[in-house]
């Protein structure tokens, strides 16, 4: 029934690529000795007639021999490695490849020639193939299907059954890095990998981890999907569409070089369609009549914008006449950010990004008659001090500009009056630089409903990716708030008050806007710089961290109102662990980053960092495994710096609107299994950002800012369901206990969980994980604290059963493994250790294939019975899956066996210490097969078929005992002789295996009963011969 739903899926999903216009193919008829047979052997991923052909039928100009060497260049690898074999393909895919011709003087000329036809789409081949089974260093792989351009594999989809519960897409994903490892060189050329179970669909690229695994929501992207549609065919239709598939490979695709690593970055459904009409906006926006605004595209952080700007501007670069594209951003530590960005993906762009760290440097670059991508800041274009006026730089039409966070009031245009001079806002001096450029924005926040500005200056919105969205997708995660303000228990008069004061003039008062705020700043930093708020802000802050860090494995960051106070937090915070401090730049859990001047008092020059030295604090705490936990910051690192591992962040600063916004979504990226990002409160800023939130949509308001209240609910929900699950059982001895005692409370919890019906085992798993995670997000409350011990022991005993329970029944991956049963385990109150059932009861871990006497036992004698039999029924059905490899007939036997004792078990007919006693009995048996074939002189695969060719009644009556042997030794010289690769998937090499199997039967005229049966059992042993021997 699986393999029929899963068969159900690749023909659906074949079915769905021939919508789109893909011709399809079986892949045994065109594999070595098929019916249609193109490939020499296993080992071709490449299909080379049809490449040759197209290659001819796209690039007419050149000669055969030619063609023939364009082939070599395209399939002749340089390295060992993926992804450089990737990068290379990637290169001849999006820019063609050089081809000398002789001219007729003699001279050389080089030309291009290309890999896909992207004038005439249909002039291109789309070819879909299922079942393509690949060998290469001695391993076997048959991907579920495999999509062609043009002969070359540039789309492998592994689908998984959508009725199996047990099976999602994580083992696909699984699947897919197995095929990666062993055979690599089907992934020289991929655009990407897709897998599905028939309810999701997910890609990702040849280095995307499973978090990056992405969703594809829309086929035309107007509108999302209905959940109802399936997410396989809306993918397929979205991104396998023939135009848009080749879009995403050569246009939109593309590679980030680090330092020592190389990552494919794929568009997100929200980024290529917003890209695209960002280039339909600006198109129009730089037309003769053109407004010049192009738009503004609001994508909440995290979702990939700094990426979004990299495809928009690659894409102006190809289709506007060598536009000079102007990058702007309003502070010079994103500028840095965004330049490098740019800079990790020069070969993308096709051209190197340059930055203007002078106004000089600005208007030599811009002086350019075309070409050119500048980085900038906007303080950059000030006007001539005398008269505010600002001289046009370049006069040309095609300059783009792009600004990073639109919104800011940097970009102002109106006119302000001071002491008798009119000044502007710098957007009025850019647009009086670069009089008739196109302006387009790139938003993390909303633009606010009073901001005038911003649609002045670029236009309407083109495209909203809103926070809803995001987590939706699981581009994102939720942000919790949760308030401390009321636990620092301080007099009244030193609680700092933020009002809408805060931001007013003080009337009456003769002194500049600038002025008053800094003296406001000033009383507030007194305030809350005190030695005495300071000293319980840390208190505080250490015991929330420590819980945090039990709870939820990853980074902090603290905020600070100031320089001044981020140094006094950092000596008081290394007062109380002087162990977190380190003078290495290199070592230690805590450091401060802020910018530093020579003038700096001496304290803060401990703190004193240069820039090549902040990359590196960066590059460390980028590092999940990097001992650097908690980094103080002022102003530095709260926008466009990306730590995906970051999970919460305290805040002590006043801070409002976009400012806010922007620095708590450091903590909503997705990492591994992180459920949430947290926001701690220490100033009072939760009327802030109800404010900020007043911009956002209004499911927006619901996805951020969330009150741990839900996420306590939700923990003491399932703390009294599980409490139910478990009722009876007296823990107490784990809450009080010593040591050993807390290792029986396991050991006997483990044991009354698994003497529950299948259904209550399940629930209570799935219980623990949900309790887990919502404990993750309110571990610092006192509900959470008073259960803290209960909940590691509700994970001790789920750890226990999943050691347990039958391993096809585990799906973890190995970073879910680690989340659940060490992350959220707190460390404090029990080890990872425990969990070893075996250990835990004084057994030793048995060799499955042996089962020793002394073993079962053992087992046999467990005072924990449930344990016992639970324990018992695992290793049989390892040892019977083990035997099922070799021996048909003895695997079912022992199969049924097994079966009517765990059904008499359930239906409680026979006392648990009968069942165990008859399966150590069965164990016994097992072990004694080995020795009957030395008995009978059969080797294991001499035996099976003696079996299978016995247990015809009729047969053991007929022949002698010795013809028996004789026809299994036979059988197995046979089949061994005839083996194939594809046996298993290629219908005419099964049907040469059975007729191989029925003359030999019929030369011994076997059976004498003519049962088909017992024919029918011989070849399926003979089958199972064939898998054996292909998985050696």
């Amino acid at each position: 029934m699986s393999n029929f739903i899963e068969n159900d899926l690749e023909q659906a999903a074949l079915e769905w690529l021939q919508d789109l216009g893909y011709q399809t193919q079986y892949g045994p008829d065109i594999s070595p000795g098929g019916s249609f047979s193109e490939r020499e052997s296993f080992g071709d991923v490449v299909l080379y007639d049809r490449l040759h052909s197209a290659l001819k039928r796209i690039n007419k100009q050149y000669s055969n021999d030619t063609i023939s060497e364009l082939v070599k260049k395209i399939t002749r690898q340089q390295s060992l490695s993926i992804v450089q074999n990737n990068v290379a393909f990637q290169k001849l895919l999006t820019d063609g490849i050089d081809v000398e011709v002789k001219q007729k003087d003699g001279s050389i000329k080089t030309e291009k020639a290309y890999i896909f036809d992207a004038k005439d789409i249909e002039n291109n081949e789309f070819l879909a193939i299922n079942q393509y089974t690949v060998i290469e260093n001695g391993k076997e792989r048959r991907p579920d299907i495999v999509a062609f351009l043009n002969g070359i594999p540039v789309v492998v989809i592994e689908l998984k059954n959508a009725t199996n519960e047990e099976v999602d897409i994580v083992d696909g994903f699984n699947q897919l890095q197995t095929y990666k490892r062993d055979i690599p060189s089907l992934f020289y050329y991929n655009a990407f990998m897709i897998t599905s179970d028939g309810i999701n669909a997910k890609v990702g690229t040849i280095t995307s981890d499973l978090d990056r695994f992405m969703f594809w929501r829309t086929i035309d992207g107007e509108k999302e999907s209905e959940l109802s549609f399936p997410q396989l065919q809306v993918m397929l239709h979205g991104m396998m569409n023939k135009k848009r598939f080749l879009d995403l490979a050569s246009k939109y695709s593309f590679f980030v070089h680090e330092e020592n690593k190389s990552f494919k970055i794929l568009p997100g459904y929200h980024q290529f369609f917003a890209v695209n009409k960002a280039l339909y906006t600006t198109h129009l926006a730089a037309s003769e009549n053109g407004s010049r605004k192009a738009g503004v595209i609001w994508h909440t952080q995290g979702s990939g914008k700094s990426y979004s700007m990299l495809m928009y501007t690659r894409q102006l670069v190809l289709e506007l006449n060598n536009p000079t594209i102007v990058v702007i951003t309003d502070r010079n530590d994103l500028d840095d950010q965004l330049f490098t960005t740019f800079s990790k993906s020069a070969d993308y762009l096709r051209q190197t990004p340059k930055q203007a760290d002078t106004r000089k440097k600005l208007r030599e670059l811009l002086s350019v008659q075309a070409g050119g991508i500048v980085f900038t800041t906007i303080q950059k274009f000030s006007p001539d001090e005398s008269d505010q006026s600002m001289e046009a730089l370049t006069t040309r039409r095609n300059v783009v500009v792009i600004a990073d966070e639109a919104h800011r009031s940097q970009y102002g245009l109106e006119a302000k009056e001071k002491d008798g001079k009119v000044s502007f806002g710098f957007a009025k001096h850019l647009r009086d630089a670069l009089p008739n450029a196109s302006f387009i924005g790139f938003t993390g926040t909303p633009v606010e409903l009073s901001d005038k500005n911003t649609p002045a200056l670029f236009g309407d919105y083109i495209d909203i990716y809103d926070l809803t969205q995001a987590v939706k997708d699981k581009t994102t995660v939720p942000i919790y708030y949760e308030s401390r303000i009321a636990k620092l228990d301080l007099p009244q008069e030193l609680k700092p008050k933020i009002d809408d004061e805060y931001d007013s003039i003080v009337e009456g008062q003769e002194e500049t806007y600038a002025e008053s705020q800094k003296r406001k700043w000033a009383r507030l930093e007194a305030i809350v710089g005190t030695d005495r708020r300071i000293d319980v802000v840390v208190k505080d802050f250490i015991a929330h961290y420590d819980f945090r860090q039990q709870a939820i494995n990853g980074k902090v960051m603290f905020v600070a109102m100031s320089r001044k106070i981020a140094v006094k937090l950092y000596s008081k915070i290394i007062e109380y662990r002087p162990e977190w401090h380190s003078d290495d730049i290199a070592k230690g859990t805590i450091k401060v980053i802020m910018t530093s001047a020579a003038s700096d008092p001496h304290e803060f020059q401990p703190h004193s960092t240069t820039a090549s030295q902040k990359k590196l604090l960066a590059k460390r705490m980028k590092d999940v495994e990097d001992e650097l936990k908690i980094v103080i910051v002022c102003d530095m690192w709260l926008t466009g710096f990306d730590v995906p591992c970051l999970h919460t962040m305290y805040i002590d600063k006043p801070m409002s609107g976009h400012n806010l916004m922007q620095a708590i979504a450091r903590v909503n990226r997705v990492f591994k299994d992180k459920p949430g990002g947290l926001i701690v409160d220490y100033i009072g800023i939760a009327d802030n950002l109800r404010s900020a939130l007043a911009q956002y949509t209004p499911s927006d308001r619901k996805t951020t800012g969330i009150d741990p209240q839900v996420a306590i609910d939700l923990m003491l929900e399932k703390y009294e369901q599980i409490q139910g699950t478990l009722h009876g059982l007296d823990y107490s001895s784990y809450i009080s206990g010593s040591a050993s005692e807390r290792m029986a409370c396991i050991v006997s919890g483990v044991d009354f969980v698994l003497g529950k019906p299948e259904d209550e085992k399940k629930e209570f798993l799935n219980l623990v994980v949900e309790i887990g995670k919502a404990y993750a997000l309110c571990s610092t409350s006192e509900q959470a604290q008073a259960i803290n011990v209960e909940i590691s022991y509700f994970k001790a005993i789920k750890s226990g059963v999943i050691k347990i329970l039958p391993k096809d029944k585990q799906k973890k991956t190995k970073d879910q493994i680690e989340y659940e049963i060490g992350q959220l385990v707190s460390k404090s109150v029990i080890s990872e250790e425990v969990v070893d059932i075996f250990a835990s009861v004084g057994l030793n871990k048995p060799d499955i294939s042996i089962l020793s006497d002394e073993f079962l036992e053992e087992v046999k004698g467990l005072p924990q019975k449930n344990l016992a039999l639970e324990l018992l029924r695992r290793l049989l059905d390892g040892k019977i899956k083990s035997i099922a490899k070799k021996n048909v007939v003895q695997a079912k036997k022992f199969s049924e066996m097994l079966e009517a004792s765990v059904i008499q078990y359930e239906k409680r007919s026979l006392e648990t210490v009968e069942v165990i006693k008859a399966l150590v009995d069965m164990a016994k048996d097992m072990n004694e097969l080995h020795k009957r074939g030395e008995k009978l002189g059969l080797s294991d695969d001499e035996l099976a078929f003696y079996d299978a060719i016995s247990s015809n009644e009729s047969a053991r009556d007929f022949y002698e005992n010795d013809v028996l042997k004789q026809i299994a030794k036979e059988l197995t010289i046979s089949i061994k002789n005839n083996i194939k690769v594809d046996w298993d998937v290629r219908e005419s090499v099964r049907a040469q295996m059975r007729i191989t199997v029925k003359r030999l039967l019929r030369k011994y005229k076997y059976p004498p009963d003519k049962q088909a049966t017992a024919v029918d059992l011989i070849i399926e042993q003979a089958e199972k011969m064939c898998e054996s021997e292909l998985d050696k």
